[in-house]
């Protein structure tokens, strides 16, 4: 009987990433990418590099992130489905690999004024909770401790059908909320100015109302002259207090004009509902303006700016009520939470405590659960989302961060960094956009686009290592290791501007003289009080003009032209031109197509399915209607002209018989920004965050001021563009400006020519001026935490 010989096993290869290791991308085409395709390795840290509008974004967020959104979403029942934000498929031949995505982007977590740090964490619905467990008295449920939820009461009769018979009982039912009454929970009260409502002088016939929006011609007009509880054709200071009292205060009615139902409302209760239930920042800027003018916001006298019912603030735990817990720096209410010890409310202890550290963990511990989430900066907003993902135990998911180091302190990126990496080593894929060389250098591969911006970029222009990126000659590459010098000499101050006695939010009592007619950077960790310190404390009569990081609004409608101001020149150009009205020329008035009402593109809704947009046939996406676009100015029409970048439009309107001085004065300013491959009809939406804070500063540098306070300029800026701002600077200095600026970029702070450094720390433990001097000083003494990073950075000994 024969034995079957056993052969060894071949040797075993090198494990090689098999296809499902990779997430593979092929013939990507969104927005300006041009057929790109690459492969990314999974379970690593991989950055995405290039110019501002090079592609970043719209490779990692347009399509890879889109793209596992809706992959998932369609998982869902049609009927959830239809809840849900409708997506469609990105323009990608290929996309393969994909895992789930979670995204934690630049967008503001929302400008809704009740909307807080606590409630955008969860924090608060947890210390709610807690609350209505332990707190002394007790008081009711968790929404009895929650600024969102009114107490109200009522009672009365109710038919039941019981056996075939109706029966009438009485029913009474009690709700306990913990919203203050005075200021339903949003923390202030507001005082409307009169006189900027309207002319008493005037009829309302006569236009004397001043609101915006508020015209006699339309709906407003029909109402009011219809009503017929005052006559608006008597001047508005002859009113009896009756009809003033129905002018400005009158309770919803219903009312009858012209046989159509109508409902009339006083002008005030009318405005608190359109206008001051929203946050400031989110509304247009002439209904801002108006808001500015007319309305005075004070702190709610019977809460405190708490929030709370007096009933809310009464039930106490050790001592503290949900009131003091929510005002608490976050680090002190860890601490606080840390130290209490009740068996019954164990696992909710420990969550909350878990949460609250991982506000310390990422940098925040310096805010407060109060803290209205509108005021955060991009930065803040984006650490702040990060936080319900830091302790999660899911693996083998796609992370993906919008420059995550956006608002932090050198000394605070590398905490960053090693998140990052945490991440990474839990099994997880992580896709970064980023700028700053200290997070490219962590990466395990690096995808570089380029080589230009908005139509000169959307390719791949290197794939690698970070050494390898060194050498490959890429814009990227060769700016990797840039490092601003020191100036051998700065310039001497104007005047000064003094500021004394400075304590909003963590200021501590801060005096000092800030230098004008200079180039001043104020620095420190985040948090320590540099936006306290300048926006708070400089006053607006200094004739200030303040570019924050607050975002840009608009509509697909919304471009380059209509927001600088820039289309309001060029409409009266063509129209003096061709002898028409200047309306004929605007997508958004009487010259729009009328099939697409001047969108270009004809939208299908498909319920639950991502709708459709297709190019109108009749205007072939030009906006607008055929007639207008026979009338041409310099051998263009308007929809050519909307279509030329800002370069091809500052040298059309700069000479010639084009020549348009106004024009042409707002497009050299959006060159002077960097922003010159831009096409002037580009929608907003699809520009970059660092496109649209240069498109901002763009739109201020025309106002009237000597004073320029720039919040951190450097957001979204490539290494090679650090420099062109710089140039910016300089020139707004040298044409007699006062430029202060804060910022983290050590680039800008070697610039500088004078340096205000506040510190030690943040939150409690800032809030006070630990140097002041030229850059050379804080190199050399090396005294401050960003004087040992700026030291670091130039390379001092």
């Amino acid at each position: 009987m024969s034995t079957a010989t056993r052969t060894a096993p071949p040797p075993s290869e090198p494990h090689r990433p098999a296809r499902h290791d990779r997430i593979r991308v092929q013939g990507a085409r969104v927005n300006n990418l041009k057929d790109v395709s690459v492969e990314i390795a999974k379970h690593q840290l991989t950055v995405f590099t290039g110019v501002s509008g090079s592609g970043k974004s719209s490779l990692v967020f347009g399509t890879i992130a889109a793209e596992s959104q809706r992959l998932i979403n369609e998982t869902y029942s049609t009927f959830v489905q239809g809840f849900m934000p409708t997506l469609a498929r990105p323009e990608v031949d290929v996309l393969e690999g994909l895992t789930t995505a979670i995204i934690v982007d630049q967008e503001r977590i929302g400008a809704d004024p009740r909307s807080t740090v606590g409630t955008a964490t969860d924090a608060n619905a947890m210390l709610r909770i807690l609350f209505s467990r332990l707190g002394q008295p007790h008081i009711g449920s968790p929404q009895a401790f929650s600024f969102n939820v009114a107490s109200i009461s009522g009672a009365g009769a109710v038919n039941i059908e019981r056996g075939g018979t109706t029966v009438k009982e009485r029913r009474s039912f009690s709700i306990t909320g913990g919203m203050c009454p005075r200021c339903e929970g949003r923390g202030s009260v507001t005082d409307i100015d009169l006189t900027a409502l309207y002319d008493d002088s005037k009829s309302l016939n006569e236009g004397a109302l001043t609101i915006p929006g508020y015209s006699m011609d339309g709906w407003f007009g029909r109402i009011f002259s219809g009503c017929g509880f005052f006559d608006p054709d008597k001047p508005i200071r002859k009113f009896t207090k009756r009809e003033l009292h129905d002018l400005l205060h009158k309770a919803p009615t219903k009312i009858k004009v012209e046989g159509i139902n109508l409902t009339y409302e006083g002008l005030i209760p009318k405005i608190q509902k359109s206008m001051l239930s929203k946050d400031v920042d989110s509304m247009q800027p002439h209904i801002r303006a108006f808001v500015e003018r007319a309305v005075t916001f004070t702190t709610c006298p019977d809460c405190d700016g708490t929030r709370l019912s007096a009933a809310a603030r009464s039930s106490k735990i050790a001592g503290v009520s949900i009131a003091d817990a929510c005002a608490m720096q976050i680090s002190d209410l860890a601490t606080w939470v840390g130290d209490l010890h009740e068996p019954s409310v164990a696992p909710l202890l420990t969550t909350l405590h878990r949460t609250l550290d991982s506000f310390v963990e990422i940098g925040l511990g310096y805010l407060s659960l109060n803290r209205p989430a509108g005021t955060l900066s991009g930065g803040e907003a984006q650490r702040v989302k990060m936080i319900r993902h830091l302790g999660s135990a899911l693996t083998d998911v796609t992370y993906v961060f919008d420059e995550p180091t956006i608002g932090l302190h050198p000394h605070d990126i590398q905490r960053m960094n090693n998140l990052l990496l945490h991440l990474r080593d839990k099994g997880n894929t992580v896709l970064v956009v980023e700028h700053k060389p200290e997070t490219i250098a962590i990466a395990d591969h690096v995808i570089d686009l380029g080589p230009g911006a908005g139509t000169a970029g959307g390719t791949i222009c290197y794939t690698g290592t970070v050494e390898g990126l060194r050498t490959s000659g890429t814009v990227t590459g060769r700016h990797f290791d840039d490092r601003a010098q020191l100036k051998p000499t700065v310039r001497t101050r104007t005047r000064t501007l003094p500021i004394r006695g400075a304590t909003a939010n963590n200021l501590q009592n801060v005096d000092v003289d800030v230098p004008l007619g200079v180039l001043c950077v104020v620095t420190g960790v985040a948090g320590s009080g540099k936006s306290s310190l300048i926006h708070g404390s400089v006053p607006a009569s200094a004739g200030v003009i303040a570019v924050d990081q607050s975002g840009i609004r608009g509509s697909r409608r919304s471009n380059p032209a209509t927001y600088t101001g820039l289309l309001d020149p060029i409409r009266k150009a063509f129209a003096k031109a061709n002898g028409v009205k200047p309306a004929l020329f605007s997508a958004n008035s009487e010259g729009a197509c009328p099939t697409c009402n001047g969108a270009g593109v004809i939208y299908t809704d498909l319920a639950m399915m991502a709708g459709v947009a297709t190019p109108c046939e009749q205007c072939e996406g030009k906006r607008f209607q055929p007639a207008v676009l026979e009338h041409h100015f310099g051998g263009r029409d308007i929809s050519q002209v909307l279509a030329m970048s800002v370069t091809e439009a500052t040298e059309f309107f700069g000479a010639g018989e084009a020549r348009t001085p106004a024009a042409h004065t707002i497009l050299q300013r959006l060159a002077d920004v960097g922003l010159g491959y831009l096409t002037l009809g580009q929608p907003l939406p699809t520009l970059s965050g660092g496109e649209r804070q240069r498109l901002k500063l763009a739109t201020r540098m025309g106002d009237k001021g000597g004073i320029y306070i720039l919040d951190e300029p450097t957001t979204g800026l490539h290494l090679a563009d650090v420099e062109q701002l710089l140039a910016l600077l300089d020139r707004l200095v040298e044409a007699g400006k006062s430029v202060i600026v804060i910022e983290h970029h050590q680039a800008v702070m070697a610039h500088a020519d004078w340096i205000i450094d506040l510190g030690p720390g943040a939150g409690h433990d800032g809030g006070r001026i630990v140097f002041e001097g030229t850059p050379a000083d804080l190199v050399a003494g090396r005294s401050t935490l960003t004087g040992e990073h700026l030291a670091a950075y130039v390379g001092a000994n």
